[in-house]
């Protein structure tokens, strides 16, 4: 007997920037993704300044933008969900792109044929028996709202935002039983360009070279602190304010958060790492605190002023929050880390990524740390703090691949990080902590977010296209393809 529950959504997850490609057809508008542009193999892109931004505008023709492209989905859905209905999935989590919609954000009305494309998209899942798992806003913002206001730091967001929320609600209701608000919410602490639209620099002076995580100047984590958490505050707001609203309009839809989980430990046994390592997993599960709780936990005012984080709160922010509370938690996993409290070797609370080496685990191609183990204990923890059911969103190993002679690609490495991670959240079941599907991340080739390039891979599929753009799109079947139809025909029993 599977330790699965017999109903349990096994699935794949993608997000509308990073597949869908149809730049500006059929009327869609941008989005402040599509101004982040390719830098090469492994240079992290999503940090983006004034410059950056600049700089995408007056080069438009000649720069390369990978989101811009995706995978040319829009115009493949069909063939890329068969291919899906074919491993078996139940679930497929998707998200819808606002300007697709709303080209520029401040519309009254729909754009008809972005409304229709969503709509034939959801048909073609429920033709196959695909439950949609959808995203409202998967890191994209209109530009409208990066140039004409402040990104999410501007409150002024937030009412155009709940519009277009309602608007998928009212629209979709009756083909998408579950939705979630924000993609990791959380990264806009940790990645302000890719979370909130925010161009740091507009606020303080960044010091030449500076690199993504390093340590900061104090007005630089001033700047860094304040725009981040307005810009959360905004997001909880409207995220609460949907929920309020399909609780009421929409019962049967169901409303989760999203962030990214991150397990920590301590680097010693010393009582200093073993708090900072506590410190950090508070942070970590505040985002969920505000949304499944329905208010900000006070440790987090406690540090809000220490730090001088002054929050402009929303009006009548806590009514709004204590009645927009999620039906269920859902996160993306990936990884952990080690944290210490020596000053010199420390990264401020926040930070999406640690790369202090664990010598107990193995890493990737890209030097993050493979832990199933750390997701059964997160998930035990999840438990016992929210007591609400659990659906893993995100989840998956990127590497470079390329077919050998004969078209394929034997992906071993991944089936192993699946199959690992598969049993631990088996184990989780057994525990008594309630998951109710499992998404991994990239069911598809798609283009990575961090790198903005299509050679990190995390497909079941392979998509014949590189970073420039150049190759067929062709789709075909990795051995992890097999391999998973294999996993949910047995509901996670046959993991060999």
């Amino acid at each position: 007997m599977s330790r699965f529950p017999e109903n349990f959504l096994w699935g794949g997850a993608t997000s509308a920037a990073q597949i869908e490609g149809g730049r500006c057809e059929d009327g869609k508008g941008l989005s402040h993704l599509d101004y982040v542009y390719y830098r090469g193999p492994k240079i992290p892109c999503n940090f983006m300044m004034s410059g950056d931004y600049a700089r995408a505008k007056a080069e438009e023709d000649s720069l390369n933008f990978p989101n811009r492209r995706g995978i040319d989905f829009y115009h493949r859905y069909k063939e890329d969900i068969a291919l899906l209905a074919e491993m078996g999935f139940k679930s497929f989590r998707m998200s819808i792109s606002w300007t697709r919609l709303f080209p520029t954000g401040l519309e009254d009305k729909p754009d008809p044929k972005g409304v229709e494309f969503y709509h034939n998209v959801f048909r073609e899942l429920h033709k196959y028996g695909i439950e949609p798992l959808v995203t409202m806003i998967h890191y994209e913002l209109p530009i409208v709202f990066v140039e004409k206001y402040e990104g999410w730091v501007s409150p002024e967001v937030v009412p155009y935002c709940v519009k277009y929320f309602k608007f998928l609600i009212d629209e979709y209701k009756d083909e998408v039983t579950y939705w979630l608000t924000f993609n990791e919410i959380n990264m806009v602490t940790a990645v302000p360009w890719l979370g909130g639209g925010i161009l740091l620099d507009k606020y303080c002076t960044i010091p030449r070279g500076f690199r993504p995580f390093a340590k900061m100047p104090e007005d630089m984590e001033r700047a860094w602190n304040y725009t981040s958490h307005q810009a959360l505050h905004h997001q909880f707001i409207a995220s609460a304010m949907i929920v309020r609203y399909a609780h009421d309009t929409a019962p049967q839809c169901k409303i989760g958060n999203m962030f990214n989980l991150h397990h920590l430990y301590p680097e010693t046994p010393s009582p200093a790492d073993a708090y900072r390592a506590h410190e950090e997993t508070e942070y970590n599960m505040f985002f969920c605190d505000v949304m499944a709780k329905g208010y900000y936990p006070k440790w987090m005012l406690s540090y809000y002023k220490k730090h001088n984080i002054e929050i402009k709160w929303y009006d009548n922010y806590e009514e709004i929050l204590a009645n927009g509370k999620v039906d269920f938690i859902s996160l993306s996993y990936y990884l952990s880390s080690i944290v210490t409290a020596d000053p010199d070797r420390q990264e401020r609370i926040g930070n999406f990524i640690r790369m202090l080496k664990n010598p107990y685990l193995e890493t990737s191609d890209f030097g993050w740390q493979i832990d199933p183990t750390a997701l059964r204990i997160s998930l035990n923890e999840l438990r016992d703090r929210f007591n609400l059911p659990i659906y893993i969103v995100e989840n998956g190993l990127g590497a470079f691949e390329k077919p050998d002679e004969e078209g394929k690609i034997h992906d071993d490495y991944r089936i192993s990080y699946l199959r690992s991670h598969i049993k631990a959240i088996g184990e989780a079941i057994e525990d008594g902590v309630d998951v109710i599907g499992y998404t991994p991340w990239g069911c598809i080739d798609l283009v990575s977010c961090s790198l903005v390039s299509m050679s990190k891979r995390y497909g079941f599929i392979y998509v014949d296209a590189d970073d420039e753009g150049n190759g067929t799109y062709d789709r075909s079947r990795k051995d992890s393809f097999y391999w998973y139809k294999k996993v949910i025909a047995s509901n996670g029993e046959d993991l060999d």
